[in-house]
């Protein structure tokens, strides 16, 4: 019995740390998705390109990149966040790239 546990184990803690760090990629993609949901209602609401950057960038993961992108009457955000790998028995995988993407229809300015 305790020689099943010793080699079972290590293998439950590295698939317990794989779904620890899915996790930790869910989460890092639903903050890219709001952040670049947040930024595209600034600027269509007029705000400039730097000010919606900003209020992405409040909401994103730490290191993220934003684009904002006006195109006709329609704005587009970009919102990209790498995320590292959780090390250990997984340092050889790379990063994840988790990417949010929003597009809003410019409001009219009465």
């Amino acid at each position: 019995m305790t020689a099943e546990l010793a080699l079972g184990l290590p293998l439950l803690l590295a698939v317990t740390l794989g779904l620890v760090w899915l996790l930790v990629v869910g989460a890092a993609q639903v903050r890219a998705v709001d952040a670049a949901r947040e930024a595209a209602r600034a600027a269509a609401r007029g705000e400039p390109r730097a000010a919606a950057a900003a209020a992405a960038l409040r909401v994103a993961s730490t290191g993220s990149q934003v684009e904002v992108t006006l195109s006709g009457d329609d704005v587009r955000v970009t919102v990209v966040a790498e995320v590292e790998g959780p090390g250990g028995l997984f340092d050889f995988l790379p990063p994840a790239r988790v990417e949010g993407v929003a597009v809003a229809a410019m409001e009219a300015v009465p």
